[in-house]
């Protein structure tokens, strides 16, 4: 609407539709954290309890629970990846929306320089979806990237 519409924007987005926005999106957050919670939660842990990461993630604690993790990996990988998969199948359709709906270059190179700081983020988000949808086995490299996705993204 901001784009394709910048006069209506004030009328089209109003107070309540974006509250609306805002709850769906807190809602969202909340359901897919209490999910992995729930799960997590119930795994029995014994022996080391010292995560091999920088900071708490899931996968690294799960890594210490000392039962077969097969069924809740599955579960939090399908999680994750519904909601990865669903944001970014918005995301590709309503950047294509603006690009379809405009037809000057001029307008065109206005939109993508407006989308560009956002266009930056998501090509950085990549990395997240790296992370959290294969089987929570050890790989070297998943420190750095999730350094990358946790420090690096949110600074831009």
């Amino acid at each position: 609407v901001a784009i394709c519409h910048p006069l209506h924007y004030t009328t089209v987005m109003s107070r309540g539709l974006c509250c609306v926005l805002v709850a769906a999106s807190w809602m969202g957050g909340f359901v897919h954290s209490t999910v992995q919670t729930i799960l997590t939660i119930r795994l029995p842990f014994c022996g080391p309890n010292q995560v091999d990461n920088f900071f708490c993630d899931v996968p690294p604690v799960i890594k210490l629970a000392c039962a077969d993790t097969f069924v809740i990996e599955l579960l939090m990988v399908s999680n994750s990846g519904l909601i990865s998969t669903s944001s970014f199948v918005v995301l590709i359709s309503s950047y294509t929306t603006i690009l379809v709906k405009i037809h000057s270059k001029e307008g065109r190179r206005k939109a993508l320089s407006t989308c560009a700081s956002h266009l930056m983020v998501v090509t950085l988000f990549g990395p997240c979806s790296f992370i959290y949808p294969h089987p929570f086995s050890t790989f070297s490299v998943d420190k750095m990237v999730s350094v990358l996705y946790k420090v690096i993204t949110p600074m831009l």
